[in-house]
C-alpha cells in the first residue's frame, strides 16, 4: 500500500513542490487549503484552520503517515500572528484523529527563528552567522515559536515524531503567495525592460556585498521527505539551504543577463521595491493583455514588501547545514540555476513574457 501525506498549504511554493515530489514517489497526497482548489495529483480538502470544527470535519476521513505544515496567515501585529498562527496549528493537529500507525509531522518555518519577527526584523542582539540550530530562540515574541510549541504539545499527546525545517528565502513557483522573491524579481526585471527603468538592486549595502544563501523549493521538498523517512532526523530542527553561497553584487548581474537587461550600478542607497513598483499594476495589466499572459494582476505575482525585508537586512546572513549533512542529507542546488529554472517555468506557463 502507498503511503499517504497531508500537505497543509498545498497550493503554496513549499506545498506544491512537496506534492510534486511525493506524487513522483508514489504517495497519495491530500492537500488542505482554504479554497479546496484542485491541483494535479492532489486530493483537495477545504477548511479554514481558524475554525476548529470545520478543520476536524474536513480531516475526518484521512489518517496520513506524513503531515507537512507549510502555511501561515499574516496579521497586523506579531501578537496577532502568534494568536492566529499558533491556533491554526493546534486546530490542525487536534482535528486529525490519533494516528493508528507511525506518523511524522514536518513544520516549515524559516530564518525569522534567528532574525526575529517582521516587527523587529534583523534588529537587536542576533546570533552570530552562520546560523546554527543549537543557537535557540531569541528573547522576543515570535509566531514561529508558537507554531513549534503547538507541534511539540500535540506530539507529546499523540505520540508522533516531528521535524522543524528552517529554510532561507525560498525560490519556487506559486501564484498568490505572500512571500515570493523569485517571481517578484522576475516581474520587476520584466517591468524594467518594458519601461526602460534601471534594474536597480533595492536593498542594503550589507546584502549587496555580504555573503548569503537561499533555498530552492524542490530541495526543501526533498529535505521534508528525508526527515520523515530518517529515524535519526526525528524530533529535530534543521536549517535547510541550497548548499552554495553568493553575493548579490554577483547574482544581480546574472539575473539581469537572463532577462536581457543591464544591471544598474549600486550606489548604496536603499530603494525598496514596494516604492519602485507602487504604480506598476496598470503597466503589468496592459503588458499581460498584449502578451497573452495568464495572470494580469501583479499583486498575485509579486510580494515587494517581503523581498524588501530580505534584501534590506543590515547584516550578512549565512546558514549552516552541518546537522543535516552529519545525518546523511546530501541534497544541493546551485542558486543561480534555481533562479533560471524558475524563470523558465514562469515563461513556459505564461506568467512572464
Amino acid at each position: 500500500m502507498s503511503k499517504s501525506a497531508l500537505i497543509v498549504g498545498s497550493s503554496g511554493i513549499v506545498g506544491s513542490a512537496a506534492a510534486d515530489l511525493l506524487n513522483a514517489r508514489g504517495w497519495t497526497v491530500h492537500g488542505l487549503t482554504r479554497s479546496g482548489a484542485s491541483q494535479p495529483g492532489v486530493v483537495p480538502l477545504a477548511a479554514d484552520l481558524r475554525d476548529g470544527a470545520a478543520t476536524q470535519a474536513a480531516l475526518a476521513g484521512i489518517d496520513p503517515d506524513l503531515v507537512i505544515v507549510a502555511t501561515w496567515l499574516r496579521q497586523p501585529s506579531e501578537a496577532e500572528n502568534i494568536a492566529v498562527n499558533g491556533a491554526m496549528v493546534r486546530n490542525l493537529l487536534d482535528g486529525l484523529r490519533r494516528p493508528t500507525r507511525a506518523r511524522h509531522v514536518a513544520l516549515v518555518t524559516g530564518l525569522k527563528h534567528y532574525l526575529g519577527p517582521f516587527e523587529a526584523y534583523g534588529q537587536g542582539v542576533l546570533p552570530q552567522t552562520p546560523f546554527r540550530e543549537e543557537q535557540g530562540r531569541l528573547d522576543v515574541e515570535n509566531f514561529y515559536y508558537a507554531q513549534e510549541d503547538a507541534v511539540f504539545a500535540a506530539a507529546a499527546r499523540d505520540g508522533f515524531s516531528w521535524s522543524v525545517h528552517r529554510p532561507h528565502t525560498i525560490i519556487g513557483k506559486a501564484v498568490g503567495n505572500a512571500m515570493n522573491m523569485g517571481t517578484t524579481l522576475a516581474t520587476y526585471a520584466v517591468l524594467c525592460r518594458e519601461t526602460g527603468r534601471p534594474f536597480r538592486f533595492p536593498g542594503s549595502a550589507a546584502q549587496w556585498a555580504g555573503l548569503t544563501d537561499m533555498t530552492d523549493a524542490s530541495l526543501l521538498g526533498e529535505h521534508l521527505l528525508w526527515a520523515a523517512e530518517t529515524p535519526g532526523a526525528h524530533d529535530e530542527a534543521f536549517n535547510v539551504v541550497n548548499g552554495d553561497v553568493f553575493r548579490w553584487q554577483w547574482m544581480w548581474g546574472r539575473i539581469a543577463a537572463w532577462f536581457g537587461i543591464e544591471p544598474a550600478p549600486f550606489d548604496g542607497e536603499v530603494m525598496p521595491l514596494e516604492q519602485q513598483m507602487a504604480d506598476d499594476a496598470p503597466i503589468w495589466r496592459a503588458l499581460a493583455e498584449r502578451e497573452g499572459l495568464a495572470e494580469p494582476d501583479l499583486a498575485r505575482l509579486a510580494s515587494p514588501w517581503h523581498t524588501d525585508a530580505d534584501l534590506g537586512r543590515p547584516i550578512e546572513v549565512v546558514t549552516d547545514m552541518g546537522k543535516s549533512r552529519a545525518l546523511g542529507f546530501t541534497g544541493y542546488r546551485s542558486t543561480d540555476a534555481a533562479f533560471y529554472a524558475l524563470f523558465e517555468r514562469l515563461r513556459a506557463e505564461r506568467l512572464i513574457p
